[in-house]
């Protein structure tokens, strides 16, 4: 599974240093529009995989992970193939739609491992696992980068299509499921119940308002970082430099991962949250007045520490508190919650960089990390306090 995840992180990254420029190839546009499609681009991908990620996560607890996985994987190989015959935005755009719809190989492979860890080891596990995405993300948009200045951008979607296929035969062959037997002691819920465990946890549901507003943070500069790495550098190969700033982020990223995931099972998975958070905030406020190229892959290296142990950190506090018969469509909402995000973010961050600029951005995202430690702090104050109100009803 660390395998499949690093193929398929690796390849679908490979296209996001070149999004924008790819537009710019369809005719002759201005800047605003470019940034404005961008957003839209990137993120409706998001929008319909924020719809159907719940439905994967139910179908997963009750058929199975790897089916999900199969299915997924083939559907995103096909349609980045068919990104590289495009010939305008809106044709584009509906290929990314499609692909929203069978978005969810990466979730779910964090549903099937989690499902299968001990609770006491959840953090290290998924932090293990997360190194292997990370890994991918590090060296994706620095391969799609140097393809894309060296082969073009068709023989980029050809080339990446093709081995997410492949790591998705490695997951057919090469991974087995080993799922637990209901009896008929296993309580069933409905979707309904489902829902009111998750709104009856202050700190689940604040876990899951945070994914939404740290991944529209993150995703926020995404589709904009090659015309903000344009701005600090005159050079040609601006697909393959905007790849090395994508990389420099997961780099940290997988540098960290693990050791947050272990600290999590430490101390807890919400306190580490509350602090990457924190430093999240703190690191992204130099992106901004960045005046080089390699100040702004400093920054995002350091960047990629603070947030390595976030998804980890937040999976296995989800595995701690959903019950095992549900925690495939808990961790859909929480995904579905993430990819809300990934819609806000770039369309946020293309309509805010249009009027105030690219450096905007940047300083608007820090606060949005900054809201979410503070919406973690008062959910673990407040669930604090019922557990002691609780334990005092019971000795009165």
């Amino acid at each position: 599974m660390w395998f499949a995840n690093f193929f398929v992180a690796a390849s679908a990254t490979m296209i996001m240093p070149f999004l924008s420029l790819y537009i710019e190839t369809f005719g002759n546009y201005s800047d605003d529009y470019v940034q404005r499609w961008a957003g839209f681009v990137f993120g409706i991908t998001f929008l319909t995989a924020f719809l159907v990620s719940p439905l994967w996560g139910r179908f997963g607890d009750k058929y199975g992970y790897k089916k999900i996985l199969l299915m997924t994987g083939f559907g995103i190989a096909t349609s980045i193939f068919l990104m590289g015959y495009v010939s305008s935005v809106s044709q584009l755009f509906f290929l990314r739609l499609f692909m929203g719809a069978v978005t969810g190989f990466i979730p779910t492979s964090l549903a099937l491992i989690s499902a299968q860890t001990p609770k006491e080891s959840a953090g290290k596990v998924l932090g293990t696992l997360q190194m292997g995405t990370v890994s991918g993300g590090l060296l994706g948009p620095l391969i799609g980068g140097a393809m894309a200045d060296a082969v073009g951008f068709q023989y980029t979607f050809f080339i990446t299509s093709t081995i997410i296929s492949l790591a998705t035969l490695l997951v057919l062959f090469g991974v087995k499921e080993v799922r637990k037997q209901a009896t008929e002691k296993t309580k069933k819920f409905t979707r309904k119940e489902v829902l009111s465990h998750i709104f009856h946890q202050p700190v689940l549901l604040s876990v899951m308002f945070i994914s939404l507003i740290v991944q529209a943070a993150n995703f926020s500069i995404q589709p904009l970082l090659a015309l903000y790495v344009s701005e600090l550098t005159g050079a040609a190969n601006i697909a393959f430099l905007a790849g090395l700033a994508f990389s420099a982020t997961g780099f940290g990223n997988m540098l960290a991962t693990r050791q947050w995931g272990k600290l999590g099972d430490k101390i807890g998975h919400e306190r580490v949250i509350f602090i990457l958070l924190i430093l999240a905030g703190i690191l992204f406020i130099p992106q901004a007045f960045a005046h080089s190229l390699w100040q702004l892959v400093i920054f995002r290296f350091l960047f990629g520490i603070s947030i390595g142990g976030l998804i980890p950190c937040m999976t296995a506090y989800i595995r701690q508190v959903a019950p095992l018969s549900v925690q495939g469509e808990v961790l859909g909402y929480n995904v579905s919650f993430r990819y809300l995000g990934n819609v806000i973010g770039p369309t946020m961050g293309g309509i805010l960089s249009g009027f105030f600029g690219i450096s905007t951005v940047f300083l608007i995202t820090s606060c949005l990390f900054f809201i979410s430690a503070t919406i973690i702090w008062f959910s673990i104050h407040r669930s604090t306090e019922r557990v002691n109100i609780h334990v005092d009803a019971q000795k009165g």
